[in-house]
């Protein structure tokens, strides 16, 4: 493991993949606060995480094939089971496969439409959002975004309220609304709880997403979750039945790459095609991208007197402290 992360990170869930990339019959290489790993999956159509190494070599198992419930390293055809357990060696006919033959496993769960990873003991459970396992609601996956920035510049982002109305203007917001209404962020253990009801653009010509009544001022009534280290749980609504809830996870790939997650889910609307929703993600993550990767440093930095903060920064300012006291920063 990489020693210059804080313990408490391997012990936490993170994303690795979308459920549908990782196929039956391949295996899937990902890496993981600085560790690679291969993801594969049993007969049984379990995901199986494991240390991307055959012991044999140091070859890269991810390159190899799936058989017999075993992954198959592609150089020796060695064999390893779910456990890690080396359970053939082709190059001998001797039964004493040495108790050295083995690679390192990882916890592995697939849920929300996404395989998760936690490489050591799991410290806090996964946010319930019962609506992603609701056959009433729609699920959409947009992205992957691969950023060169460290995870926590990722979710910063997305929690910051004052950028929308300069960053995106006409797609979340307007100049000429850019104060920003106040809130107040409650902390519970790791997790932040906030709400916010702002104001924000009527929808566009290209992006009919929203279901906010086409009104000339439009509010938006926004509750949210941030589960630390990297995970945000949205529920949005105008004010009437219609509704979307927003998963946003940064899966932490070393200090400076990350990849954001983003799960969209809504009540309404189901006529209209998915992808209208993937290309406004895509381009709200390509407008926030040009600006977070300029950002220095790569993280964020957790000490509060290192930067600016304003009363409007309040989610941003609990945030850190939220990481510095759970020991994940």
């Amino acid at each position: 493991m990489t020693t210059d992360l804080p313990e408490k990170l391997y012990a936490c869930w993170h994303p690795v993949a979308y459920t549908e990339d990782v196929k039956p019959d391949e295996p899937f290489s990902v890496k993981l606060l600085g560790e690679m790993l291969v993801i594969w999956r049993t007969g049984d159509g379990l995901p199986r995480a494991m240390k991307d190494l055959c012991i044999h070599r140091g070859t890269a198992l991810s390159l190899g094939t799936i058989a017999d419930d075993c992954i198959v390293c592609p150089y020796h055809g060695w064999r390893y089971n779910a456990e890690g357990t080396c359970v053939l060696i082709p190059q001998t006919d001797s039964l004493n496969i040495p108790a050295k033959a083995r690679t390192t496993t990882y916890r592995c769960m697939e849920r929300y439409g996404l395989i998760w990873v936690a490489m050591a003991d799991p410290i806090y459970p996964m946010p319930e959002i019962p609506e992603l396992e609701d056959t009433s609601w729609q699920v959409i996956h947009a992205g992957p975004y691969d950023w060169p920035c460290d995870s926590s510049r990722q979710v910063e982002n997305f929690t910051d309220f004052g950028h929308f109305p300069w960053l995106h203007p006409g797609l979340l917001n307007d100049r000429d609304r850019s104060v920003i209404p106040d809130h107040t962020v409650e902390v519970k253990n790791h997790v932040l709880h906030y709400s916010i009801v702002r104001p924000e653009s009527t929808n566009s010509e290209d992006f009919p997403i929203f279901a906010n009544e086409e009104k000339v001022k439009p509010e938006r009534r926004s509750r949210y979750e941030l589960h630390c280290p990297y995970t945000i749980v949205l529920r949005l609504g105008w004010g009437h039945e219609e509704g979307m809830v927003y998963l946003f996870i940064s899966q932490p790939i070393a200090r400076d790459a990350s990849r954001g997650y983003c799960i969209v889910a809504r009540n309404y609307d189901f006529d209209e095609p998915v992808s209208v929703i993937q290309r406004f993600e895509d381009t709200i993550f390509s407008q926030d991208k040009r600006i977070i990767v300029s950002q220095r440093p790569e993280m964020v930095p957790f000490d509060i007197s290192d930067e600016l903060h304003l009363k409007f920064d309040t989610v941003a300012i609990n945030y850190r402290r939220t990481m510095k006291k759970e020991q994940l920063a």
